[in-house]
C-alpha cells in the first residue's frame, strides 16, 4: 500500500532493540532461517493463541535492513507455582533458577550455532560493532544496498535476570557475551518486581546491581516495576536503556513509563525503543478481542513523538519492536505485515515534520551512538 511512497526516501538501516529470536524459535519450534512465507505456510493450521502469523525471520531481517538487534535470552523461574495448577507459561516458566539458567544457556547455544552458520554475528564490543556496521555498506544518508544476504549483528540481552543463578555468576555470563540485562519480566522475579506488581529490589537484587556495574553490563529497565525502577536507577552506576517501552501518558498502566521515568532516563543518556504490541498502543485494548484494525503505525509514532517532545530533540527515541515476542500478526498494527513495514514509520515521521536526520536517528543512529559508548572498547570474552 505504501511502497510507492517509500521509494521517495532511502531505506534506512534499522537497529531493533528487542527481538526474542531464540525463544521464538525454541519455544515455538520455529525455524527462523526460513522465510516468513514458509513459516506461515507451515503453521497455517495451528489454532493455539499467539500462532496467527509470523512477522519476522532471519531472511526477512536481512531483506528489511535490520542490521543489528538486541537478541534476547528469555526464561523465568517461578518457585511459587503449585504443581496442581500447572505452570503459568510452559514455554517460559520453570521451577527454579537452575532450570531457567540451563534453558537460557540452550538459547545461547542456538545463537552460537546460527553464528557458525553465518546467519548472525555476536557483537561484544565497540570494535566488532564498528566493523559489522561497515559490512552493511552504509551510505552517508543512512541507507543500504537492498537484498544482500549479510549476517545480522546481535547484542546479547537477557529479559529478566532469573537465569543468573546468583550475582556471582554475572562474570560467567559476561564471558559468554551477555551485554544487557533486565531485572525482571512479569510478576516478582528473583531480583526485582516486574510488570503487574510493585515492590523494591530484593537483597540479592541489590547485590546483582553492584555486580552488573562492576563488570560493565548495561541495565535494561524495561518491565521493572515502579519501585524497582527508581531504586535500580539510583543504585546502578553504568549505562541504562529501555529496550521496548511505551509511554504511560498515552496508554495507562505500569507496563509503560511515566513522564517522570522517561525524563530520568533521558537525563542518564538512555535510549527508549518503542514496542509494537497492540495492547501497548491502543487505549482500552483487550487481548484477543480488540480487532487489529483499531491500531496503526501512527500509534507507534505517537509514542516516539512523545519521547521526543519530553527530550526536546530526537536523540532518545528508537525502535524496540518486540515483533513475534509472544504474539503474531493478529496483535500488530493493521498496516504491518512483516518487520519490513517498519520503514513506513519514516514516511509517518516526516509527515509530522521530522527531518531526515531525525528519522535516521530513530531508525538506527541513536542506538548506534549509545552502544558505541556503552559497550567495552576492545575485544572482550
Amino acid at each position: 500500500m505504501g511502497s510507492n511512497r517509500l521509494k521517495r526516501h532511502p531505506m534506512n538501516l534499522i537497529i531493533d532493540s528487542h527481538l526474542d529470536l531464540a525463544w521464538n524459535a525454541l519455544g515455538w519450534n520455529r525455524d527462523i532461517t526460513e522465510t516468513v512465507e514458509q513459516i506461515r505456510e507451515r503453521e497455517a493450521g495451528m489454532t493455539q493463541p499467539r500462532r496467527k502469523g509470523s512477522t519476522i525471520s532471519l531472511p526477512e531481517l536481512q531483506k528489511s535492513g535490520v542490521a543489528i538487534c538486541l537478541a534476547t535470552l528469555l526464561v523465568r523461574a517461578r518457585k511459587d507455582i503449585c504443581p496442581k495448577q500447572g505452570y503459568l507459561r510452559n514455554d517460559l516458566d520453570f521451577r527454579c533458577q537452575e532450570l531457567a539458567c540451563a534453558m537460557a544457556k540452550g538459547q545461547l547455544a542456538y545463537y552460537r550455532l546460527l553464528e557458525t552458520q553465518g546467519h548472525l554475528r555476536m557483537l561484544r564490543d565497540r570494535k566488532s560493532l564498528k566493523q559489522h556496521w561497515k559490512t552493511w555498506d552504509v551510505k552517508k544518508d543512512g541507507s543500504f544496498r537492498e537484498n544482500r544476504k549479510l549476517p545480522i549483528g546481535i547484542i546479547l540481552s537477557m529479559e529478566g535476570a532469573d537465569p543468573i543463578v546468583s550475582p556471582a555468576q554475572v562474570g560467567e555470563w559476561w564471558e559468554d557475551g551477555l551485554r544487557v540485562v533486565g531485572l525482571a519480566h512479569y510478576g516478582q522475579g528473583a531480583y526485582a518486581h516486574g510488570t503487574g506488581g510493585d515492590g523494591p529490589l530484593t537483597p540479592r537484587g541489590r547485590e546483582l546491581i553492584r555486580e552488573l556495574s562492576r563488570v560493565g553490563m548495561i541495565l535494561d529497565l524495561t518491565h521493572s516495576s515502579d519501585s524497582s525502577f527508581f531504586e535500580a536507577l539510583d543504585l546502578f552506576e553504568g549505562p541504562v536503556l529501555a529496550s521496548h517501552n511505551n509511554c504511560r501518558a498515552l496508554i495507562p498502566g505500569d507496563r509503560q513509563f511515566s513522564d517522570e521515568q522517561i525524563r530520568l532516563l533521558i537525563e542518564r543518556g538512555a535510549v527508549i525503543g518503542s514496542a509494537l504490541d497492540a495492547w501497548m498502543l491502543c487505549p482500552g485494548y483487550v487481548l484477543l478481542q480488540t480487532p487489529r484494525e483499531k491500531v496503526s503505525l501512527q500509534n507507534v509514532a505517537d509514542h516516539m513523538d512523545h519521547i521526543c517532545q519530553l527530550a526536546g530533540n530526537a536523540h532518545h527515541a528508537a525502535i524496540g519492536s518486540d515483533l513475534d515476542g509472544g504474539f503474531g500478526i493478529e496483535q500488530c498494527p493493521r498496516d504491518l505485515d512483516t518487520i519490513a513495514d517498519l520503514h513506513k514509520l519514516g514516511t509517518i515521521l516526516r509527515a509530522r515534520g521530522y527531518a531526515d536526520a531525525d528519522v535516521r536517528a530513530i531508525f538506527h543512529g541513536n542506538w548506534l551512538r549509545f552502544f558505541s559508548e556503552a559497550l567495552p572498547a576492545g575485544s572482550a570474552g
